[in-house]
């Protein structure tokens, strides 16, 4: 896809660990800020249906914010085992770009904050690193402020 759009990115690959599977560990392994790294999250809202968010690895989807941004009441993740069905993708692997249907993806801002991010290439030990205007280009993505700080 990003071939066809003539977008240049660079694959990453990394050693996969189950117990490892967070944006903040997949940052570190493929040398990257926990800012710049962004996981993609399956959500469902009461008007849209199914919709994706890409956040900072380093911070986490505030529901609030993200049901606002795409004009639904109230929006919750689905559940694990609805990721496959819906995206094609396994846990981990998510990718904001290449889902077996084209779901509409909220890209959080603070992306633009970063000549390069990091998202997941589609399969688990797979990272693109390209820039977030040409990902927020490829995806259609809307941009919007989606992300708060990890509660503890």
């Amino acid at each position: 896809m990003l071939d066809q759009l003539k977008i240049p990115y660079e694959l990453r690959a990394y050693e996969v660990s189950e117990m490892e599977l967070d944006a903040v560990s997949v940052a570190r392994k493929v040398n990257m800020p926990p800012e710049a790294t962004f996981k993609t999250l399956v959500a469902r809202g009461d008007k849209t249906g199914v919709i994706m968010a890409c956040v900072p690895g380093s911070l986490e989807l505030d529901l609030k914010k993200f049901a606002a941004a795409t004009g639904n009441k109230k929006v919750e993740l689905v559940a694990l085992k609805e990721i496959q069905p819906l995206t094609g993708y396994i846990r981990g692997g998510v990718s904001p770009l290449g889902s077996k249907k084209r779901y509409p993806l909220f890209l959080d801002q603070s992306a633009l904050n970063h000549e390069q991010i990091s998202v997941s290439a589609g399969q688990r030990g797979m990272q693109m690193i390209l820039s977030p205007h040409d990902l927020q280009r490829a995806a259609q993505a809307t941009l919007a402020d989606l992300a708060r700080p990890v509660s503890s």
